[in-house]
């Protein structure tokens, strides 16, 4: 039997029946191999698995299909194992709050680049709209101008006051979505948006770090009725590339990767080399001192996990 993960716990998963829609418990039997070796876990929500019926309706999980793409969740202190947060992903969302709580742009840059790395579609949310005073809504205009001119996709929305969201239904209809950001960013209140009477438990900001407290424990899959799913996952406080090359790094911020052609030096690393178009554009404002950071911190890290 066919089937796709709709929930995972870590030792239980809910497989989705692809002929009859039925919903099976399952579990693994044997072993898997991963397409990456330095993934912790076998099975995401959004995999294809083959799997045999045994009593009591309990499905054990046989084979796992080859996944178009998938995101990560960074491990700590840089070690060579992540955890793959969803898989067959056709457009990937990221929840960016100005604040309650605020989004940095390194995190928002760290994800368009893992987007990049693994051939995801992205689209950047800028949520809570209803709730800035209007110099906010001015500074969150200009960021949403930045990235639009590096070319990604952007919408503002409100869940509240429902800015937005038939166009972003239309954006989603028929997709398999994921929404990522921040604990406390409104994944969880804009799926009850979107999809009234699916009630996901929401939670309040806390007042003393304005962070959010993590109501999502682990990645289930929910149906819209307009068409199409989406994949709640837990807060994700860091993403994840692995077995990057340090020297691939530049191919996934597609300004610096367009300016790359005009540098002097065709392996040029846009660090202090001569004759540098991308340390030019830096100075020039054409490329955001905030991207180049991320880019060197990627960097960075792909030389340290290399180096384990």
């Amino acid at each position: 039997m066919k089937g796709k993960i709709i929930k995972s716990t870590g030792s239980w998963y809910q497989v989705l029946e692809m002929e009859t829609d039925r919903i099976f418990e399952a579990r693994i039997r044997g072993k898997f191999k991963l397409i990456k070796t330095r993934l912790t876990n076998p099975l995401a929500v959004g995999d294809f698995v083959e799997f045999q019926l045994e009593q009591d309706d309990v499905a054990w999980i046989t084979k796992i299909d080859q996944r178009r793409n998938y995101l990560i969740r960074k491990s700590v202190n840089l070690s060579k194992e992540a955890h793959i947060i969803a898989s067959n992903i056709d457009v990937a969302c990221f929840i960016f709050t100005l604040k309650h709580p605020e989004t940095s742009l390194g995190f928002l840059d760290r994800f368009l680049a893992c987007c990049e790395a693994y051939n995801i579609e992205p689209l950047i949310l800028f949520n809570k709209m209803d709730v800035l005073h209007d110099e906010e809504i001015e500074l969150v205009k200009d960021i949403e101008f930045l990235y639009q001119e590096i070319g990604y996709n952007s919408l503002e929305i409100s869940s509240y006051s429902q800015l937005n969201l038939d166009d972003l239904q239309i954006l989603l209809k028929d997709k398999t979505s994921v929404f990522f950001g921040h604990s406390g960013c409104g994944k969880s209140t804009l799926v009850n948006a979107l999809q009234p009477g699916l009630n996901l438990k929401t939670s309040e900001i806390s007042d003393t770090h304005l962070k959010g407290k993590h109501t999502t424990t682990f990645a289930q899959m929910h149906f819209w009725n307009f068409g199409g799913n989406v994949i709640d996952t837990p807060g994700v406080r860091e993403f994840a590339m692995i077995d990057i090359e340090k020297e691939e790094v530049q191919h996934y911020f597609p300004e610096i990767f367009r300016k790359r052609k005009e540098c002097k030096f065709h392996n040029c690393m846009h660090i202090n080399e001569p004759k540098c178009a991308v340390l030019d554009a830096l100075e020039t404002g054409e490329i955001q001192h905030s991207r180049y950071s991320t880019y060197i911190k990627l960097m960075d890290e792909a030389d340290e996990l290399a180096q384990k």
